[in-house]
């Protein structure tokens, strides 16, 4: 299921970005871009993710921007400098040059000064206070991404259970068509068998052990009561806590091979038409189906 939140936290010591972004897939995929300086924190920041979050792709990056102003250092190359002043002395005795080297004529030599940030004292309490922040951040934004999938979440659900009625629906009428095509095949095979009586013997106790056997072939009864029982199922499944994606993708697996029995076995005028019908409600059902985590 697609989830997408974005936040900021700021105290004293920090400015904190949090951005998680969740997309469908099979299993969990978790891709994080965090600071170096955070590396200790990553393993609690993934079991924050697992303890949300059962299947998806997500994509989340944590960015510090630290409020504790850097000290720079300023370092002269002082052998590079000396090579200059002596090259710049023996083109003065020539007089290729005059006047004295400046401190401007240093800075335009990118080799003589180098500026560089004083890295910063780690102060292990102040690192824990960060790490909470960020902890704190991402709580917050996993509880904002986890109300938008909750709201599509809904819609989603109200979807599935439409079409699950629906199912409900035609596997009825499945199961009337398929008894109306088998008393057909019944009708159709005893007025066969009465022609041929007339010109032939025929044992009667047989015939009609026969003609009964043919039409259990069309008997649908133990697919239509596994399918009614993968609707029930089906509807335990959604109304539970517990991430049920994969199981319901099970189901309507189990589910389409229960239709096309049917509609091997199954005669009747009307049967074609609601096994085609059936059958695309489960493919838009198994469409949606990779949304739900």
């Amino acid at each position: 299921m697609t989830g997408f939140a974005s936040l900021t936290h700021e105290d004293d010591r920090a400015t904190i970005g949090v951005t998680v972004k969740t997309v469908n897939h099979r299993f969990l995929d978790v891709q994080l871009r965090m600071p170096a300086s955070l590396s200790d924190l990553e393993i609690r920041v993934r079991a924050l993710l697992q303890k949300r979050l059962a299947r998806g792709r997500v994509e989340l990056a944590i960015s510090v921007q630290h409020r504790v102003a850097s000290t720079p250092t300023v370092e002269l190359n002082e052998e590079f400098a000396n090579a200059v002043v002596a090259v710049i002395d023996r083109a003065r005795e020539r007089g290729l040059v005059s006047g004295t080297l400046t401190p401007g004529d240093l800075l335009r030599l990118p080799q003589a000064i180098t500026i560089r940030d004083r890295a910063v004292e780690v102060d292990p309490a102040i690192e824990a206070q960060l790490a909470a922040s960020v902890e704190s951040a991402l709580e917050q934004a996993l509880a904002d991404m986890d109300a938008m999938r909750l709201r599509e979440g809904a819609h989603l659900g109200a979807d599935l259970e439409g079409r699950r009625q629906m199912l409900g629906v035609l596997i009825e009428r499945l199961s009337g068509a398929a008894e109306e095509g088998r008393g057909d095949v019944e009708s159709r095979l005893r007025d066969r068998v009465a022609e041929i009586a007339r010109e032939l013997p025929v044992d009667q106790a047989l015939v009609a052990q026969e003609v009964v056997r043919a039409a259990s072939r069309s008997d649908i009864t133990e697919e239509v009561t596994r399918f009614r029982a993968h609707l029930a199922h089906w509807a335990a499944l959604a109304g539970s806590d517990e991430p049920c994606g994969r199981k319901l993708d099970f189901l309507l697996q189990e589910m389409n091979r229960e239709i096309n029995t049917i509609g091997s076995k199954a005669d009747g005028l009307r049967v074609s038409e609601l096994i085609i019908t059936a059958k695309a409600e489960l493919e838009r059902m198994r469409e949606q189906v990779q949304n739900v985590e």
